[in-house]
């Protein structure tokens, strides 16, 4: 097996693999009943759930997918981080206080209690499907940097990310998720100074040059300002952001579940603003690295022509008809080999892989919860014991790491991992927050306004989505960015659920 790092780099990588798994499995005593599973008896404190929250944002995509967006382009995906707050602030407001007084442990049995079962099984399948994009496209954007880091095969590294995860997380539950979380952020974050610093430091012009060099290329614009909906503008990005994040913090599953693991309400709400105000400047490091290595690989156009080569290589186009944009992805693992002090390179790739574990286990955990509470107990056996119930998320935990593994080896060859998790997170998130909303503000909204929503807000969401790739005739397709599908869709469900509940409310009988 060929590998392109020195063999320092290699046992800080191992060494560090080892470590978290070992971590991990050691927090089998503590999941041996469903409850500490699935929340940890409600015992964990406020930073750390903050922190596994931040990780779960900071993902490999992050790590790889940000940089080779502000490479390619500029901030205007920067502009999703500035909508976190705010979906933070209404999630401390509304929806954390509604999920710790409820007492559920699943985000959708609320959607039973309102609407039926129908709507509790709509919302847990979308949220699997979210789920099975979410794994794939973060252990395949994991794969393009140690592929490059390393040389190992792509199809290999997916493989070991999957099983690795899938390990710890069988044996150590959502108290293991968590407190890797912890670990892996911290890693993360080193790393990802350490890269900024490289970067700042050993430019030819020195830091000041190299940020006037990004800034005279528009590296730093947060994209235009018009009110245009159908190209990715600052609003776009910012109504995609806001309304991705309400979901997350409203009727994701693996959020929802952390929640619960704080032992009161105020540390829950401490936690989301804790992780989400962090997810800020840390995301902004890391637009600032990918406008860096702009100025940097512009600045040795050796580098940039060998980049350039390799890319034009494995893709089969020329290598002059390469833009930015197209190397983008590859462009920070590219400096990662060539460019950093020998022994740092392990610690990047840790960093790296740390990412990846940080949100895949936390996908694994919460689905399995799902799997567990939305459809084994309601749909086949209501009266299991505590001994099944366990069997049940150890096996639903190992099937959906092999099902996650299967599609992120399915996304190989594709060109940008942050374009294919913003398409397929908006596609499945959308149909349901529209449908959480209705039935948390809409008090009058009944089944029949639900289901004619969801059938209307699921239909344009395809629509708006999918337009670009179908074989519609140019003039039915439509007009919106894809990222507008979130918020189209959800807004067309709400809105239409109010319109028929308006024409379906039960009248009182006539008098006789």
């Amino acid at each position: 097996m060929n590998t392109t790092l020195p063999i320092l780099d290699l046992v800080v990588l191992c060494l560090y693999i080892i470590a978290v798994v070992a971590f991990g499995c050691w927090f089998v005593r503590k999941s041996g009943t469903s409850s500490e599973f699935m929340i940890a008896g409600g015992s964990i404190p406020s930073w750390a759930v903050g922190l596994s929250i931040f990780g779960t944002y900071l993902s490999s995509n992050t790590f790889l997918g940000v940089p080779g967006k502000a490479y390619g382009g500029n901030w205007n995906a920067f502009v999703f981080s500035l909508s976190l707050p705010i979906a933070a602030w209404i999630a401390v407001k509304y929806f954390v206080p509604f999920y710790r007084r409820s007492g559920t442990m699943s985000a959708y049995q609320n959607m039973e209690i309102r609407f039926g079962p129908w709507a509790r099984t709509y919302a847990a399948t979308c949220y699997l499907l979210t789920q099975i994009a979410r794994m794939g496209a973060i252990m395949f954007g994991v794969a393009i940097g140690l592929r490059a880091l390393t040389g190992w095969d792509l199809s290999s590294i997916i493989l070991l990310t999957g099983i690795l995860v899938t390990l710890y997380t069988l044996l150590g539950g959502i108290e293991a998720v968590i407190w890797t979380d912890v670990t892996q952020s911290i890693v993360l974050m080193i790393g990802a100074l350490v890269v900024l610093a490289v970067l700042l430091f050993d430019h030819p012009d020195g830091a000041s040059g190299s940020i006037q060099f990004a800034a005279q290329n528009g590296k730093f614009s947060l994209g235009s300002f018009s009110p245009d909906l159908t190209t990715s503008t600052f609003w776009v990005v910012m109504l995609y952001g806001l309304f991705i994040n309400l979901n997350n913090f409203g009727i994701d599953q693996s959020y929802i579940q952390r929640y619960h693991t704080t032992p009161s309400e105020s540390a829950a709400k401490r936690s989301v603003m804790f992780g989400a105000l962090l997810y800020v400047p840390v995301s902004l490091v890391f637009f600032l690295i990918g406008s860096l290595l702009f100025s940097y690989y512009h600045a040795h156009p050796d580098m940039l022509a060998e980049v350039t080569a390799q890319v034009a290589a494995q893709s089969g186009r020329a290598a002059s008809e390469l833009g930015a944009a197209d190397i983008g992805d590859k462009i920070l693992p590219h400096f990662m080999t060539h460019a950093l002090p020998a022994g740092v390179g392990g610690l990047i790739i840790a960093a790296i892989f740390a990412a990846a574990m940080s949100s895949v286990d936390t996908s694994l955990n919460s689905s399995a919860t799902v799997i567990l509470c939305d459809f084994y107990q309601p749909y086949i056996n209501p009266d299991a014991d505590e001994k099944t119930r366990m069997k049940v998320l150890r096996i639903a935990t190992v099937l959906w790491g092999i099902v996650g593994t299967a599609v992120a080896l399915l996304m190989i060859g594709a060109a940008s991992v942050l374009d294919i998790w913003w398409k397929l997170s908006g596609l499945f998130a959308g149909g349901m927050l529209g449908l959480f909303l209705l039935g948390l503000i809409s008090r009058k909204a009944n089944n029949a306004a639900a289901i004619t929503g969801v059938i209307t807000g699921v239909l344009i969401l395809i629509w708006v989505a999918l337009s670009p790739e179908s074989a519609l005739p140019k003039n039915l397709q439509s007009p919106f960015h894809a990222n507008m599908a979130i918020v189209i869709g959800t807004l067309s469900i709400f809105l239409v659920g109010l319109l028929v509940s308006r024409f379906t409310q039960n009248k009182a009988p006539a008098r006789p």
